[in-house]
């Protein structure tokens, strides 16, 4: 019966395939409508602009299209293509004149960005298009690497997992900005028009430097209304087991999504919006032992997260644009703080909100002047409860129990404003500006406000014989503000066609520490050597500063010995700290300051690097660095004993944040790009080599022996020595699509310590004889990710009012000799061999996390008195599989 039916549909479709088609449905099928949108350097669209469009190959024949102005959106729009291959030439006065080679144009709707750079020479320099001159322009993406839409659509869907694969490929020191910006949460991935990957170099502009940028690109919304609906789930029943329980523990994740777009004004306005949310579930697995044998247990980790993202684009003038953006992320967070050593009574529940207000503004003043200016809003709120209210009983890498200690909130409203200005005259291509960031903030969180009991090892807690006792008493509510500033100013000099040189000076000052003059002098060329361009060398120095966080000075305002201070016992009775035996000893309180002498910490860096295009689709990069460091933040023990006597006996501990410390690493980065549109595979790989050594590891870490800080010289802590990333993206067969994540690297460093309070100063870091800081390693860590997808679609994308009430027109191609039957006649049916050119467009998708389930131990414990000294008490997560569709329109 049911072989039956389907030859009846069989046959009826074959029918209505054999029918001719319309006129106008066949020549939309034979031409193409090709829109390319003009945008500068922001990012902002470029009304005005001239579009030439030429076939690629042009005989004498063949005729150029008419050329065409962008509207006051930055579209123009070419209709009546013939299907083929075609260059495209796109200018603006004050702009460099894009050119793009080779673009395919099909039958149907077709897109194409381009992004104009600032002009850089007077138009009486006739060498402006030469190769090797744009190749030594230091501000365009020859050192850079652009991740395509078919790549971003590879990365995990899940904002949090994305940003952790975007800095696990940025290496070590990445920073993310989202449209210039620091700070917040990722935006949705169906918000993102592109991800780069580049190094800050030696910019005046960037306060930071010698790392890698990953500047994400949010894209606006223009045309005719369009979206997508998205759904995506993931169950424990399609998991694999984690290595370090005995059962598959409890996970589930419901992510949701809603994505439009449109004009709201014709040629004036657009906007585009995202909202979606997660709810779900994970399990924290404990690892760990009492004196009655080892603990496994799993403990439920319930979330909630809503986020929205709202955009308008708005055309001021005919060549100024306004972009606003606002962002929500709001979660609920349940069962924190347990996990390896923390049993289930360690939990506490926090909730976040952040509000973001985004607002740019960029256009040319003239033919020589073109300015860019945005300012971020930011109010964040955290508060946390715990679940249980007792003290805290920790045995030093064994187990912790007792309540989590956590309570209050903390609310700060952040400011970050900026403007830059580029100025082109001759060679000269000048920029300079001003940034303005910091907040104001309040705070009342409490920490271990009920007391913590520290003991050294099970055998002294089965004794009941704890080492410490320690509680923070008094007033914890502080409020303050915190901000820093710089300016700069830059020039790129063009000495030759092939050969740029560049200078500048930045200085920065900072509120909370002593030096009001911080000047940061840059330097470097960029220089083209041969003809066609293929080569670029880029090498420079310069000083760079880095800021003190508002986190570290508020440490120091709430626990100034004042409004609150750390009460310590030595040797304290249990459970009754007041009730030691005769070697028990109250010592006056504790406290955290900043010193007087505190400076911005400094790093001095060169640096040299390649840029080779191997092929056409193929491009090299390669980086190698060399970076010291000095007045560094660290914290030391001002009043640690000597010889048993502290300095100061009015106080117990005096943790000071100093600029004493330093640093030296040499690294070496290489990239690779392989990008083929024609076959649309994109192969993005990265490798870093990094030797960093430092003698602390922030500004509360405290050394061994603070009169000795030349003993913790040593690798940085957790710093894999060598790493590795990679993204594969390339179609299967008919509509599959499969994308490769994949990252790798050496394992990272951490300190053996003896477990016991050796030298007297309450502070278990003591270190056995002959064991330098950081000297154990542990075990490498890979894995890999694949997301596989299947997209078709029906509607013709072209047509909006074909259908009845202005619904989609639907075209049934025909079936020709040579198909392969019904799955080809249901292939024509639902969108033939793509679904770009759709009104509607489905995407049927299946992701995993380490794919394949690779062991990846971490949780090293360094404490020799821990029934796990040496070993890893925890694993990365195993195996997740996520299935999800979408839906666009």
């Amino acid at each position: 019966m049911r072989r039956t039916r389907f030859g009846r549909w069989l046959v009826a479709a074959a029918l209505l395939a054999a029918l001719p088609l319309d006129a106008g449905a066949q020549a939309r099928q034979q031409t193409g409508t090709l829109r390319v949108v003009v945008k500068d350097p922001s990012g902002a669209v470029i009304p005005g602009a001239i579009v030439q469009v030429a076939p690629a190959a042009a005989s004498a024949s063949d005729a150029a299209a008419p050329s065409v102005t962008s509207d006051a959106l930055g579209n123009a729009v070419i209709t009546g293509l013939p299907p083929g291959r075609y260059s495209i030439e796109v200018s603006f006065p004050g702009f460099e004149t894009a050119v793009i080679p080779d673009q395919r144009v099909r039958a149907g709707e077709n897109r194409r960005e381009v992004s104009l750079a600032i002009k850089k020479l007077d138009e009486s320099v006739s060498v402006a298009r030469h190769p090797a001159t744009s190749a030594s322009d230091p501000r365009s993406d020859r050192f850079s690497n652009v991740l395509s839409k078919e790549q971003i659509d590879a990365l995990p869907d899940d904002p949090d997992e994305m940003e952790r694969v975007l800095k696990e490929m940025a290496g070590p020191g990445g920073s993310i900005r989202v449209d210039g910006f620091r700070g917040g949460k990722l935006p949705p991935k169906a918000q993102i028009r592109s991800i780069r990957f580049g190094s800050g170099m030696f910019a005046a502009e960037n306060h930071g430097g010698g790392m890698t940028f990953v500047d994400i690109h949010t894209q606006p919304g223009m045309g005719p209304m369009s979206g997508s609906v998205e759904f995506t789930f993931r169950d424990e029943a399609l998991n694999a087991r984690n290595a370090f329980v005995m059962e598959k523990a409890p996970e589930q994740s419901q992510q949701y999504g809603l994505n439009l777009s449109g004009t709201i004004v014709k040629d004036r306005t657009s906007f585009s919006l995202t909202a979606g949310g997660t709810s779900l579930y994970d399990s924290a697995y404990v690892y760990a032992a009492d004196v009655d044998g080892p603990i496994y247990d799993t403990i439920r980790r319930p979330s909630d997260r809503i986020n929205v993202f709202a955009r308008v684009d708005h055309v001021l003038t005919k060549t100024h644009a306004l972009r606003g953006t606002f962002q929500q992320n709001a979660s609920d967070q349940w069962n924190l703080g347990v996990g390896a050593f923390d049993l289930s009574d360690r939990g506490f529940r926090r909730t976040s909100s952040e509000n973001i207000f985004r607002l740019s503004e960029s256009g040319p003043w003239s033919r020589t002047w073109f300015a860019e200016s945005r300012l971020q809003v930011r109010w964040v709120e955290t508060e946390a409860t715990a679940s249980v209210e007792a003290p805290t009983i920790r045995v030093l890498d064994a187990f912790t129990s007792g309540g989590a200690q956590q309570d209050g909130s903390r609310r700060g409203t952040e400011l970050e404003w900026a403007t830059n200005i580029d100025y082109s005259r001759g060679r000269h291509a000048m920029r300079l500006g001003a940034l303005l960031e910091g907040g104001t903030y309040r705070s009342d969180t409490r920490t271990n406000y009920l007391g913590t009991y520290t003991f050294a090892s099970l055998a002294d807690y089965d004794a009941e014989l704890p080492s410490t006792y320690t509680s923070r008493i008094g007033d914890p509510f502080v409020a303050y503000a915190h901000w820093q500033a710089g300016i700069f100013v830059q020039d790129d000099w063009r000495a030759r066609r092939n050969l740029t040189l560049s200078a500048g000076l930045r200085q920065e000052i900072q509120t909370h520490l002593g030096d009001p003059v911080n000047f940061a002098p840059r330097a470097g060329l960029t220089w083209s050597p041969f003809k066609n361009g293929k080569t670029t060398v880029r090498a420079g120095g310069g000083i760079f500063y880095e800021w003190l966080e508002a986190e570290t000075y508020e440490q120091t305002l709430r626990v100034d010995g004042f409004r609150q201070q750390d009460l310590v016992v030595r040797n304290p009775g249990y459970p009754d700290p007041s009730h030691g035996g005769a070697a028990s000893e109250i010592l006056p309180t504790s406290k955290y300051v900043l010193a007087n002498s505190l400076v911005m910490p400094k790093r001095n860096m060169v640096s040299v690097g390649l840029t080779q295009q191997l092929s056409p689709t193929i491009s090299l990069n390669v980086n190698v660095t060399h970076m010291t460091g000095s007045n560094r933040f660290r914290g030391r023990n001002v009043n640690a004993p000597i010889d048993g006597v502290r300095p100061d006996p009015t106080f117990g501990n005096v943790v000071e944040v100093e600029s004493t410390a330093r640093m030296r690493a040499n690294q070496v980065i290489a990239g690779i790009n392989l990008n083929v549109p024609a076959r649309r595979l994109f192969v993005f790989a990265n490798y870093a080599f990094i030797d960093q050594k430092n003698d602390a590891d922030g500004p509360f870490s405290l050394p061994a022996d603070s009169y000795d800080l030349a003993a913790e010289w040593g690798p940085v802590a957790g710093l894999p020595r060598h790493s590795a990333s990679a993204v594969v993206n390339t179609p299967l067969f008919s509509r599959f699509r499969l994308g490769l994540t994949a990252t790798a690297r050496t394992g990272g460093r951490y300190t053996v310590t003896t477990g016991r309070d050796d030298n007297g100063d309450t502070v278990f870091n003591d270190r056995p004889r002959g064991y330098g800081r950081n000297s154990a390693t542990s075990k490498g860590m890979w894995d890999m990710a694949a997301r596989l997808s299947y997209t078709f679609g029906f509607g013709d994308r072209s047509s909006t009012n074909g259908g009845p009430a202005g619904g989609p027109t639907v075209i049934i191609q025909r079936v020709g000799p040579g198909a392969g039957g019904a799955g080809d006649l249901l292939g024509g049916l639902m969108g033939g061999g793509g679904a770009d050119n759709k009104r509607i467009r489905i995407e049927l998708f299946v992701s995993a996390q380490n794919l394949l389930n690779t062991v990846n131990p971490i949780g090293y414990s360094g404490v020799m008195t821990s029934p796990f000294f040496g070993q890893p008490t925890a694993a990365m997560a195993a195996r997740r599989i996520d299935v999800g569709m979408r839906v666009g329109f």
